[in-house]
């Protein structure tokens, strides 16, 4: 409005001014030319004052892009930590103790009857009250399950036996049995196998068909020595008269409690105070219900009396190193030692056997003899 005012007060100026400018001789101006010229007059003002009314453009700028800002990781919420387990009793819990009889390995004869028996505490919190033994897995070996345990409280050991009879086909063989309770599920077992079961452990071998070591002393290391110092190895058979001393069979020679026996084995030390001999023996395998039976004594001088004869016999066996297994002191009285080891401890092992005497002071008279040393099983 403010322009259109301007505008309005410019051309009535300008006809003013025009019309008293004028001089009367002129001839009159077209007032169709005096609107043009003054239309156009006031189109060029306006555009002036268009220009100078519009704002100044501002100068365009190009500003520098924004940062990239790195991308940051997810926030981490950490778990909620777990509370600490506690240690709940359970019910039903066995603990496997030893075994009592038939450690793993034992050696039977095919279709031998055994027993064995295992040690089992209960460290539960309850009592086993209709409990029972059953087979898990494995070989059975004709064990009766289930096998009713008797009443046994929290803290209390029991002694599990099941009678069984060993495969008639040799080989190794293990059976798996365990604690069921009186609602039919089977119970955990701490110290057993896997922490749920006990086993037995047998291997069955072929009877036992012994070793003669009268027979087989020929086939023996013989070492006669001093008490002190390296041994002479000695020639089986003698003679006698060795000074190193010797081995040889004497049957029917008369012994010392006026006997002739036809197994006479005769060992004599080394002709030195406290001298010794020894003989190793060939390998052999122990099988269960082997026993080693000898007669241990003296050679009676010609007339039959006893001679000045003081000895130590030693049985020992080698297994890596050498092990005793009996030790008896003798002088000649007349009388003979009768000696029957049980090897069953040695079943399945495979050892040799040594035979060992050694002269208590002077070996003067030291015929030690050695009547009918043999292994045989003993039904």
């Amino acid at each position: 409005m403010r322009k259109f005012r301007l505008l309005s007060l410019f051309l009535l100026f300008l006809v003013l001014t025009l019309a008293c400018n004028m001089p009367r001789a002129t001839p009159a101006v077209s007032p169709d030319l005096a609107y043009t010229a003054a239309a156009q007059t006031v189109e060029a003002r306006m555009t002036e004052l268009a220009a100078q009314s519009s704002p100044t453009p501002l100068p365009t700028s190009t500003l520098p892009p924004l940062p990239t800002l790195p991308t940051l990781p997810p926030t981490f919420v950490p778990s909620p930590v777990p509370p600490t387990p506690t240690n709940t009793p359970l019910c039903d819990l066995a603990q496997f103790i030893r075994d009592v009889t038939v450690p793993d390995g034992t050696v039977f004869a095919p279709g031998a009857s055994f027993t064995k028996t295992w040690r089992l505490r209960n460290i539960g919190t309850c009592t086993w009250a209709g409990y029972s033994v059953v087979f898990d897995s494995g070989d059975a070996m004709s064990g009766a399950s289930p096998s009713p345990l008797p009443t046994v409280a929290p803290g209390q050991e029991v002694d599990v036996s099941i009678n069984m009879v060993a495969p008639t086909t040799p080989g190794t063989y293990r059976g798996y049995w365990r604690i069921r309770n009186a609602s039919g599920v089977l119970i955990p077992v701490a110290g057993g196998y896997q922490g749920r079961s006990f086993f037995v452990e047998i291997k069955v071998q072929t009877s036992s068909s012994g070793f003669d070591l009268y027979t087989r002393a020929p086939e023996a290391t013989w070492i006669a020595s001093p008490p002190a110092g390296p041994g002479v190895t000695l020639t089986f058979g003698g003679p006698d008269t060795d000074p190193n001393g010797f081995v040889m069979y004497r049957p029917g020679y008369k012994v010392e409690d006026g006997s002739t026996p036809t197994k006479v084995l005769e060992t004599h030390p080394m002709w030195v105070d406290d001298g010794v001999i020894s003989g190793l023996y060939t390998p052999y395998t122990v099988s269960a219900g082997d026993h080693l039976r000898v007669k241990l004594g003296f050679l009676a001088k010609s007339d039959g009396s006893c001679g000045v004869g003081n000895v130590k016999f030693q049985i020992n066996y080698k297994e890596g190193s050498l092990h005793p297994l009996g030790e008896w002191t003798k002088s000649c009285n007349g009388s003979l030692i009768t000696v029957d080891l049980d090897l069953s401890s040695l079943a399945g092992h495979t050892v040799q056997f040594v035979l060992a005497v050694m002269a208590n002071g002077s070996s003067d008279q030291d015929w030690a003899v050695w009547i009918n040393p043999r292994v045989e099983p003993v039904p």
